[in-house]
């Protein structure tokens, strides 16, 4: 991959460069301001090329006008900024990852997100494996004017504890109206849909039937055979059509094949028939009118959605307000609110347990066909056939013997889809409002209160007659349940600041922010299920538990964090540029003491082509350099012992052990950065390059909880240790090969590498756990090796050479090795965007190198038989000799039997070294053919601007390493959307049709 990724940037670079050369004489641009204005930290504008730090913009036409609506904005910046690595999974309303410039704490973590210039949560909610998205798919995309992303701490450091992993600065709309000043209304609407990328979905070998051997079980009294239904597996017996076999839909009254054989051949309709082509429906209207000094804009959204799984759906509203109205000529105030009711049902549960895509990819039977799964489903549920004798409807393939047909190891997918589905709805809102008076003319004063508040109530249901699991409080295995769960979660800020400029002389400048915020957080969730079972199926209510209901799991906090800040920056004859910030905060989450610390930061940038006078050839070159600290919080209740409720013995309250040991002297741990780079303008901007160099060093890492003995009262200890160094390249081109009056062909490409190293964690301790995976492999930060070490067992070798038991003819194992790091080595995009008078084309390439991944999958089910490799040539039917050498360095000569054969290809024989795969990744991400109507066409009517375009997203898997599975689609965000590829959901290839008109 790795030439022809060199290839294709060397092939667009060299003949962009020189058509760009050609064109020059012929170019048309006027000289303008060379930067623009963007909105960097706090809210705060300012002169592009006055920044001593790297950022990059994004517009909102690049954001969305290229691609079909993910309902996720945070996934739309896939590709398109230097140094974001965006993961996206497939689960239905999931979670996006965003990591900038690499990982810098031990437990992952997110940029902080804000909205003109007021922090909002962007939390990722995971429970009881179902991933429920983050809070950034709250956000009204309709809204979004543009997006800037602040990378490195200099850009951050104004936001102190929560500037560690960068920000993302949200601009929104202001209302703008017609010229003649009376209303404007825009109208939008959206049609997609999805088609499979049968890529990303296991191919099944067809040549063999259920079971673990090619031996049917027992035999009916007519002498004919009885399929293996209890084994979950597909190494069994050899499909033959004139083999007449009694199979799992031979006991159902219901079934055409009631007590009858059929022939033994492979499945007409596989699982992948099972899903559906999602569908997404999104329609709004803006209302907006604007003139000096006032304007207002309101916009209402839905979009209502069908997932991949059957009986999957999301209705989402938004509505949004942002009024601008100048109340004196002195006195400005602004106010915005927006408002998201969304209702979502059948989210796609994530992980091992219960995952009908896990049962797909690792646990099923070649010679079952999904429709009549699906007609023998819908045939038993009807209420006046369901019952005890037919489970309730959930008739499967998976029966316990041919005299039970209770589900041994697996529901009808069906069953599990329309009975044990899952059901939310959230509730969001964001409010800010703010006045600006005008002391004088160069100190104004600001005032603003922002309120971020987000209400989840999320339902799961195991409805009577499914397979006993493990569920609710208890976590015990039960037949049926209910569990209910409340998250409240609150975010309050108050902002007093003073804006200054003065100009010392004419040709030098100061201006600067002095402020101060109060930021109150606020979390309230709640946990409660059923015990022992439903009393009453179908009803699904804490009330009908047919044991008492075990004491809520309740966890509440308040934390409360004061700030002052002030900045200074510098500007000398616009050539020379000098910025300093300092913020001090005080946090609750630590003990006085230990409470208050400092972010400063200091940055410089010079004008090199107004020193240089270098315009004649580079219109512009700015090179820049900067220092800044940032910080991470401590979370709550590090510093006290808590407790959880076990019930109640003889009217006393009872307790559960201590589960951490608190930390007093707990400190937030801190991020110092270096950075430096260049920008420049050639050939009046018809090649725009941005480059740039960091090394982060973050200490002292807080590691919660590290793992202690229970003997001495804890099960694990928090406390301030560890260090953990990123250091990287950034790069940024741009490119106008070809504008002529009526043509022009932009490039824009964005590349960066990251490398991260654990430089230390604990005197003693040499590795943290992250996350554990099914299947024996394990995500770790371990001394010496980047973030997101995967280690598990690997291979024995001797001089290079894999070493074979002499006792099993299988490979000898080594466990607890480094088997792979899910860090990726590089990223990048390019865009190629073309317009022709009113047409519009664009593209755009996403790629990333390296990144392992453990294939859960691909250990267990090339085990399991299903997959085509298990099934090729006569692979079953004769003995095996694995390759490899014996311990004394001899060829391997001793063979597997066929009965052995099934561990050959999987977990049986294998280490989980050997379904590491690298994560590379090369995808059409986004494509879009647009055409605005000319004004001609539209005079006489009512609309005066029209544009319909037919957009595309994740269109083509160019390039990936991992079999049977997109790359990105991991298990949800924070740690698990790093290395683990389980049960994900297909990738779909999106394609959508979109029209706007404005009135």
């Amino acid at each position: 991959m790795k030439k022809l990724t060199t290839g294709l940037l060397v092939l667009v670079v060299s003949s962009s460069v020189a058509v760009a050369h050609a064109q020059e004489k012929k170019d048309t641009l006027k000289t303008k301001e060379i930067e623009g204005v963007v909105v960097t930290a706090l809210g705060i504008k300012r002169e592009k090329k006055s920044l001593g730090y790297a950022s990059q913009e994004i517009k909102a036409g690049a954001l969305s006008d290229g691609t079909t609506n993910t309902g996720n904005i945070a996934a739309q910046l896939s590709g398109k900024v230097a140094g974001l690595n965006v993961t996206t999974n497939n689960n239905f309303g999931g979670s996006s990852n965003l990591v900038i410039r690499g990982v810098k704490s031990l437990a992952g973590g997110n940029p902080l997100i804000v909205i003109d210039g007021s922090p909002v949560n962007n939390t990722s909610t995971q429970a009881n494996s179902i991933d429920y998205g983050n809070a950034l798919s709250d956000i009204n995309q309709e809204d979004i004017e543009s997006i800037n992303v602040l990378k490195g701490a200099a850009a951050s450091a104004l936001y102190g504890e929560r500037g560690l992993n960068g920000v993302i600065v949200i601009t929104t709309k202001n209302g703008k109206g017609k010229d003649d000043g009376s209303w404007g209304v825009t109208f939008s609407s959206a049609v997609q849909v999805g088609f499979i990328d049968k890529s990303t979905f296991p191919e099944y070998q067809t040549r063999y039937g259920a079971g673990y051997s090619q031996k049917f079980g027992s035999q009916a009294s007519d002498g004919l055979n009885y399929a293996n239904f209890s084994a979950d597996a597909s190494w069994g017996p050899k499909f033959d059509p004139n083999l007449m076999v009694y199979q799992w839909d031979s006991f159902n009254p219901l079934s055409p094949n009631y007590q009858k054989a059929t022939p033994w051949v492979a499945a007409k309709n596989g699982p992948i028939k099972f899903f559906e082509n999602p569908a997404s429906y999104i329609n709004s209207v803006t209302l907006e009118k604007g003139q000096k000094g006032k304007n207002i804009s309101f916009t209402y959204e839905n979009m209502m959605s069908d997932g991949l799984m059957p009986n999957s759906h999301l209705n989402k509203n938004n509505f949004s307000l942002k009024i601008n109205y100048d109340l004196t000529p002195k006195l400005h105030s602004s106010f915005y609110s927006t408002m998201t009711l969304q209702d979502t049902k059948g989210r796609s549960i994530t992980g091992y347990s219960n995952n009908i895509a896990t049962g797909f990819r690792q646990w099923w039977q070649t010679n079952v066909d999904v429709n009549d799964l699906q007609n023998l489903y819908f045939a038993n549920v009807d209420p006046h056939v369901a019952n005890a004798s037919n489970n309730y409807g959930n008739v499967t393939w998976s029966r316990k013997s041919a005299a039970n047909g209770a589900p041994a190891y697996w529901n009808n997918p069906y069953f599990q889809a329309y009975q044990n589905y899952s059901s939310d709805k959230r509730y969001r809102s964001f409010t800010y409002g703010q006045v600006t008076y005008d002391l004088l003319d160069n100190i104004s004063v600001t005032g603003k209160v922002s309120y971020d508040r987000s209400n989840l109530m999320a339902e799961s249901r195991l409805a009577v007659g499914s397979l006993p699991q493990a569920f609710g409080q208890s976590n015990n295995s039960i037949g049926s349940g209910y569990g209910r769960r409340d998250i409240l979660q609150t975010e309050t800020n108050y902002d007093l600041m003073v804006n200054y400029k003065f100009d010392i002389t004419d040709n030098i400048n100061l201006s600067g922010v002095v402020g101060g915020n109060i930021r109150r957080n606020y979390y309230n969730s709640l946990y409660a299920s059923t015990e022992g079972g439903l009393v009453v199926p179908g009803i699904y209510a804490l009330s009908n538990s047919k044991k008492a209901p075990l004491a809520p799991d309740e966890t509440e906090y308040t934390v409360q964090t004061n700030s002052w800040y002030a900045t200074a920056s510098f500007d000398f004859y616009k050539k020379f540029y000098l910025d300093a910030t300092f913020r001090v905060e005080e946090t609750s989450t630590l003990l006085k003491g230990n409470n208050v610390f400092n972010y400063p930061s200091i940055t410089g940038s010079l004008i090199m082509s107004e020193i240089l006078d270098t315009k004649r050839w580079m219109n512009f070159w700015k090179i820049r350099a900067n220092y800044a600290q940032v910080g991470g919080s401590a979370s709550s209740y590090q510093l006290t012992n808590n407790y959880r409720s076990a019930g109640i013995l003889f009217n006393t309250g009872i307790y559960n052990s201590i589960l951490n040991q608190p930390y007093p002297g707990l400190q937030p741990q801190k991020a110092n950065e270096f950075e430096v780079g260049t920008e420049a303008h050639f050939l009046r901007d018809r090649i725009t390059l941005d480059v740039a160099y960091y090394k982060t060093k973050t200490t002292p890492q807080i590691l919660q909880p590290l793992p202690t003995s229970a003997a001495i009262g804890y099960t694990g200890k928090v406390f301030n240790a560890g260090r953990i160094d990123n250091s990287g390249v950034e790069v940024q081109l741009g490119l106008v090969p070809i504008k002529t009056k009526d043509f022009t062909w932009n490039i824009d490409a964005n590349w960066s590498k990251n490398q991260n190293k654990v430089v230390e964690l604990y005197p003693g301790i040499n590795n943290y756990l992250l996350n554990s995976f099914q299947g024996g492999v394990s995500l770790n930060a371990r001394v010496g090796e980047a973030w997101g070490a995967l280690i598990g067992s690997d291979y024995t070798y001797v001089n290079g050479q894999k070493v074979i038991d002499p006792n099993t003819g299988k490979y000898l194992q080594n466990p607890n090795q480094v088997i792979g790091n899910t860090t990726p080595d590089w990223i990048g995009g390019i865009r190629n965007s073309f317009s022709y008078k009113g047409f519009s084309l664009s593209f755009l390439i996403d790629m990333r190198k390296g990144g392992d991944i453990f294939s859960t999958d691909m250990y267990y089910g090339l085990s399991s038989g299903l997959y085509k490799e298990t099934a090729i040539g006569d692979y079953r039917d004769k003995p095996i000799v694995l390759p490899g050498v014996l311990p004394d360095g001899t060829p391997n000569n001793i063979a597997l039997s066929p009965v052995d054969n099934s561990g050959s290809t999987g977990y049986k024989t294998q280490p989980s070294s050997a379904f590491v795969y690298d994560g590379s990744f090369i995808k059409l991400r986004e494509a879009s053919i647009g055409y605005t109507l000319p004004k001609s066409l539209l005079a006489g009517t009512k609309i005066y601007d029209a544009k319909i375009s037919i957009v595309g997203r994740n269109l083509w898997i160019i390039h990936k390493n991992l079999p049977y599975a997109d790359p990105e689609a991991m298990v949800g965000g924070g740690v698990s959307s790093y290395g683990w590829s389980i049960g994900s959901m297909p990738t779909t290839r999106d394609l959508g049709i979109n029209v706007t008109f404005k009135f």
